[in-house]
């Protein structure tokens, strides 16, 4: 799947130790995996965590929202797309869906907010050049792109 260039999207599949006996997805591994989407679209675009935390910022989840609409199962072949819908000073919002890559089916969407810091743990604003980066990646507000 070719993705605009505000989105990325990963593929991989569900490993038997993130199911129950059923052999579905346990819940919690949604927001795991919005989060591999998310660190990787931000490293595509060059913006590495490992870089902010060597600068001194951190970037905590505040929010997370999770809607299941289909589970997923053992060794299905995922595909999450992730996106950055709000950029703030000191705020960032991304938005993801999940879903099956053979077929497309829409499994989840997810959306988290995540607040930076200092390396005290304190909110603190995001440096100048790291916002403008973010900013051009953003989705433009009130767009399509700007919910799951």
């Amino acid at each position: 799947m070719t993705d605009p260039a505000d989105r990325t999207s990963v593929e991989f599949r569900v490993r038997y130790s993130e199911t129950d006996r059923m052999g579905v997805a346990y819940h919690a591994h949604y927001l795991q995996w919005a989060e591999l989407g998310r660190t990787e679209h931000m490293r595509r675009h060059g913006v590495r965590y490992r870089d902010l935390e060597e600068r001194g910022h951190l970037l905590a989840v505040s929010e997370a929202e999770l809607r299941i609409v289909r589970s997923a199962a053992y060794d299905d072949l995922l595909r999450v797309t992730a996106w950055l819908s709000e950029v703030g000073s000191r705020k960032l919002v991304f938005a993801y869906r999940i879903e099956r890559a053979e077929d497309g089916v829409l499994l989840a969407t997810v959306r988290t907010a995540l607040v930076s810091l200092s390396a005290e743990g304190r909110p603190a604003r995001l440096p100048g050049d790291l916002l403008a980066a973010l900013r051009a990646l953003a989705a433009p507000t009130g767009s399509e792109g700007s919910r799951p």
